[in-house]
């Protein structure tokens, strides 16, 4: 059997959740050969370490500079078809020649249209929903986003199969005092602070994060620094002017994007405290992240987070700015929650893992090129 898989999003120079997702699960899916072939599509040529070299796994560069996928992709999957092709991180080619299997990560611009610039809105309404109804089987990201696929775009639930993601194995908890120092340093961090990874724009609610972080200065002697890690969004300009208007340069940090890598590792471990405060989430990443590096977590208590989250993070209304501080304040506050909180997140999350999330997507591409 001759399996696809779009790995056009794995080269990117900066990666968000989607291409992390992309770049994992394709490593994962390449170790189940059982006498399977793999055909790898890229838009242009990808280092020679970034997958597996054997003999199972080919290469396959299409260069079209515009309409890769409806155009390119589509064109090649019509020339030499696989028998099925999975699409990660990106959207499925118009009337696919081949039984495709795709991943819906979430709808959250149906939910927060104004966190979206219009023409990014109005291409995600209709790729997601194109997407969902031209493949064989959709993967969801979580149980959130299965519901609203059924809801908002009537995709029949048995068509969807929620695999969770896991997280960079590069990311555990880093003790050694010398590479925490260096993290610091590098990114020109104090001793103490609180952290949020993501990027800079509306949909993160850091606006709000902003403002709870400014009422809860007033109740502690000696306040943390607030970490904003992440590149530069839609909208940016205004959270940098937020901070400037409540007196807060220099308490609030912009370290700029973080490589998923051991900088990154080591700026959660070094951390008081992770905040998520997300509007919407198919999946929030740095909420497993932080738990994994050992971060007690605040987050959402809304769309997907409240399933990564268990019982092991403590969980507010994103739009409850007091409820926010008063979270932030507990945690940093109070040892025994601290400890309690980092014990139940080492064992919430063990329940993701790449191994887990290749299972259930292996199974669903193997049945839809069987019944292609």
């Amino acid at each position: 059997m001759l399996l696809g898989i779009d790995a056009s999003r794995t080269t990117v120079k900066r990666f968000t959740g989607t291409e992390i997702y992309g770049l994992h699960l394709t490593h994962e899916l390449l170790k189940r050969g059982d006498g399977h072939r793999f055909r790898l599509y890229f838009r242009d040529d990808p280092p020679a370490d970034l997958f597996e070299q054997a003999a199972h796994v080919e290469r396959r560069v299409i260069r079209t500079p515009r309409l890769w996928t409806h155009v390119g992709l589509r064109g090649e999957l019509r020339r030499d078809p696989p028998d099925a092709i999975f699409i990660p991180a990106h959207v499925v080619p118009l009337r696919p020649p081949v039984p495709t299997v795709v991943t819906v990560h979430d709808l959250g611009y149906l939910y927060f249209p104004e966190t979206h610039p219009l023409r990014d809105r109005l291409y995600l309404d209709w790729s997601t929903r194109h997407s969902a109804r031209a493949a064989a089987g959709v993967i969801a990201d979580s149980e959130s986003t299965k519901r609203d696929l059924v809801e908002r775009y009537h995709v029949p639930p048995g068509k969807i199969t929620v695999a969770y993601p896991g997280v960079n194995p590069a990311l555990k908890p880093v003790h050694d005092p010398a590479a925490l120092a260096a993290v610091r340093q590098r990114y020109h961090l104090p001793e103490r602070y609180v952290l949020h990874v993501g990027t800079l724009q509306p949909r993160k609610n850091l606006s709000r994060l902003v403002s709870a972080y400014a009422r809860l200065r007033g109740q502690l002697p000696a306040p943390p620094a607030l970490v904003l890690a992440g590149g530069k969004g839609w909208l940016y300009d205004d959270l940098f002017r937020q901070v400037e208007d409540l007196g807060l340069a220099g308490q609030v940090i912009f370290p700029g994007h973080v490589p998923p890598d051991h900088n990154l590792a080591a700026m959660y471990s070094a951390a008081q405290l992770y905040v998520f405060p997300s509007l919407f989430e198919g999946f929030g990443f740095p909420v497993v992240e932080a738990m994994r590096c050992q971060t007690p977590v605040v987050c959402s208590n809304t769309t997907s987070l409240p399933e990564l989250a268990g019982d092991a993070a403590l969980t507010v209304p994103p739009t409850d700015v007091d409820a926010l501080a008063e979270a932030m304040l507990r945690v940093l506050t109070d040892e025994d929650l601290r400890r309690e909180m980092v014990e139940r997140g080492m064992v919430q999350a063990t329940r993701f893992t790449w191994e887990a999330c290749a299972d259930a997507v292996w199974g669903v591409l193997e049945r839809a090129a069987r019944e292609g």
